[in-house]
């Protein structure tokens, strides 16, 4: 019994080692440490400039409200062809060149918003950002998976934390820039956005191919020696005509009403419906980030494998019901009240936040089948984009003005597609299992 003890004592030791150690030698080796030091490094430009672009537009460039809120609509569309563009792409060319052109992109577009000033022709410079950010951080992911292996959901978490310290790294800088106010401030703040994406095309550039274009994970006996695998044939399964895989994408899309819960849900609920201080909006972005960057690699650790990502989604939903209950139950009592229960939903909806993002990559990644996987994340990836554009809508149009019963509602209806897409994700991967499908053939319904 000692002995059983102690192995399992090794093997848990073996399984979680530190964040910092996990960094230092992360899942994929050179390739992965040097592709986590860029995506930090870019998402920390990426939080300057999303901490400085409303007031930027508003203040800079002169736009009203309802401009902004076009400009920025408009782009969110925009991002959603990103995801799909992208695996598209990775079916036929190298990830690697993908998404150094990619941050290229990015680059030359910001660059411009330093000349432009006419609102109809910020509407394509502003797009075209978004979509090669879309496309940049599906690139990413379909380059990570194919590094990382079967240990794609460690990548996952380790890639979490990075980008999240990032972010707020990023923002930290935007604050120094907003206190100036100045025009050439902002300036400096986008030169610093553009110079984060150069850094990052440079240091992808370093990186090598992984193999198994189009497949994203090389086959597991595979040669090391072997050279690269060419991209699938035409006529291969199609996404678009998958109708299983399209089912999990659609019900992904309320999987990840997280991000507009935490962004705009929190805090404008506390603004127009509770009596808690102003001050502590804050405080939501604070606890999402010290947790997602603590807890993120413990949660992937109990995440490994489809099908302990399905369960993870009905927890998901679970979670988010008991984070809307909060919500509603914000608006009856005093200041202290409400603002003990805004901040315990800031938590519920962060732990939701860790579960979907290692349960929703692991799932789109699982239930594609092996010799098109890069075409069908580049779909799955859509579900984020769809959800950035339309749950802010959602939330302010139909929740909000619903007022409590709005919360509890919505929180009901997660919970309950959560079950849906844990249950079509099991059964799909049971077909998966007992029949794997030939080249060319249509997946599992």
């Amino acid at each position: 019994m000692r002995r059983g003890g102690e192995i399992r004592k090794a093997r848990r030791g073996e399984r979680e080692p530190g964040l910092v150690a996990q960094l230092r030698r992360p899942p994929g080796g050179r390739d992965a440490r040097i592709m986590l030091l860029a995506q930090a490094l870019d998402r920390a430009g990426t939080g300057v400039w999303a901490a400085a672009c409303v007031l930027y537009f508003t203040f800079v460039i002169g736009l009203d409200a309802g401009q902004v809120g076009i400009l920025l609509g408009a782009s969110g569309v925009a991002g959603i062809a990103g995801s799909p563009l992208a695996g598209h792409l990775a079916d036929r060319f190298p990830v690697r060149s993908l998404l150094i052109g990619a941050h290229l992109l990015r680059l030359v577009a910001l660059c411009l918003l330093l000349l432009v000033t006419d609102f109809a022709l910020l509407l394509p410079v502003v797009a075209v950002t978004h979509l090669g950010d879309r496309a940049a951080k599906t690139l990413e992911m379909l380059f990570a998976t194919r590094v990382a292996g079967d240990r794609r959901a460690t990548y996952q978490a380790l890639s979490r934390s990075s980008a999240n310290a990032g972010y707020a790294l990023g923002a930290g800088l935007a604050a120094i820039g907003l206190a100036v106010g100045t025009r050439s401030a902002y300036h400096v703040l986008i030169l610093a956005n553009a110079l984060s994406f150069l850094v990052a095309a440079a240091l992808v550039w370093r990186t090598r191919e992984p193999r198994g274009r189009g497949l994203v994970t090389a086959p597991a006996d595979a040669d090391a020696d072997a050279a690269p695998q060419t991209a699938p044939a035409a006529g291969g399964p199609s996404p678009w005509r998958d109708r299983g895989y399209l089912r999990f994408v659609l019900l992904d899309i309320p999987m990840s009403l997280d991000d507009s819960i935490l962004a705009i849900g929190i805090p404008l609920w506390l603004v127009s419906h509770t009596t808690a201080p102003h001050e502590l909006v804050p405080a939501f972005l604070v606890v999402n980030t010290v947790l997602v960057v603590v807890l993120q690699l413990r949660v992937s650790a109990k995440v490994q494998g489809p099908r302990r990502a399905a369960g993870a989604v009905a927890l998901y939903g679970l979670t988010t019901l008991l984070c809307c209950v909060l919500l509603a139950a914000a608006t009856g009592g005093g200041a202290w009240a409400a603002s003990a229960a805004l901040l315990a939903a800031a938590v519920l909806v962060t732990a939701a936040e860790l579960m979907r993002s290692v349960s929703s990559w692991e799932l789109a990644v699982s239930l594609a089948p092996r010799e098109a996987r890069a075409s069908y994340l580049g779909v799955a990836g859509m579900a984020q984009s769809v959800q950035k554009s339309a749950g802010p809508l959602l939330l302010t149009g139909a929740v909000m003005a619903a007022g409590p019963a709005g919360w509890i509602a919505l929180g009901a209806a997660v919970a309950g597609l959560s079950l849906v897409q844990r249950r079509a994700s099991l059964r799909r991967l049971d077909a998966l299992a007992a029949e794997p499908a030939p080249a060319g053939a249509a997946a599992p319904a």
